[in-house]
């Protein structure tokens, strides 16, 4: 599309292997948002994943990609960013409530060119304040600047299992662990411990929502142990992983 054809366009989609489109951008917000599956999108800040009843605002020029996990059931908006001017200019992942859920399929089942000046219309604006008022989670992983910290991130993204210290990483990446502790700090505001355990623990989101066992997932993401990992991931999200999917 070069244009929208209202200020709030919807696209529902069924996508029934893993997809991932180019990295793009364009001139209006997009809200991804999937009622069954995971997405994770990347940006050059950093990757935000969006399981069930979550979805990610992407500003408007950013550039991004998206991967959906198999089965997915998406439901996007794109919005012209003078329906968005509240909003701020960075990509996050918000919660999605039951009201909102409702109003997205609602407005999803409307022509393209709905009446903005009934009935339809006034259910967008009500749609547009639940977003404004949506909470932000913390589904996100910031990436560092440092060539040397990336090289290690892109590392660790492809073997999440890696379970090297960051003293070990300091001999080859020619710097010592507590240069990098600072500059991990400096450009994400997380430890390397704690940047490499979100790592996991987003990563392991796409197999338990599709119904991997949770000892076969803590396994492939470094864990020693299914309790050492519903652990962790208590600590990160404040439930076990079968609450955390009972919520959505």
């Amino acid at each position: 599309m070069q244009t929208l054809p209202r200020p709030v366009f919807a696209r529902a989609e069924s996508l029934p292997m893993q997809v991932g489109t180019p990295r793009h951008s364009h001139p209006w917000v997009q809200l991804s948002y999937a009622i069954q599956g995971v997405l994770h999108v990347h940006t050059d800040a950093g990757s935000f994943v969006a399981p069930p009843q979550r979805a990610i605002w992407i500003p408007a020029g950013l550039e991004h990609e998206v991967i959906s996990s198999p089965h997915t059931e998406l439901r996007g908006l794109y919005l012209d960013c003078a329906a968005t001017d509240w909003a701020p200019g960075h990509c996050r992942v918000l919660n999605v409530s039951p009201l909102t859920r409702e109003l997205i399929s609602r407005f999803s089942a409307l022509p393209v060119e709905y009446d903005e000046a009934g009935a339809d219309g006034r259910l967008v604006q009500v749609m547009l304040d639940q977003l404004r008022s949506a909470e932000e989670v913390h589904l996100s992983l910031p990436l560092p600047t440092d060539p040397r910290l990336q090289q290690l991130c892109r590392r660790l993204q492809a073997h999440p299992e890696d379970g090297r210290s960051l003293s070990e990483w300091s001999g080859q990446l020619g710097a010592s662990e507590k240069t990098l502790s600072r500059l991990f700090l400096r450009d994400t505001g997380l430890t390397f411990r704690a940047w490499r355990q979100r790592l996991r623990l987003l990563g392991a989101l796409s197999p338990l929502e599709q119904g991997a066992r949770v000892t076969d997932v803590a396994l492939g993401c470094g864990y020693d142990s299914t309790s050492a990992f519903i652990a962790a991931f208590r600590q990160q999200f404040e439930c076990t992983p079968g609450e955390f999917f009972r919520r959505v």
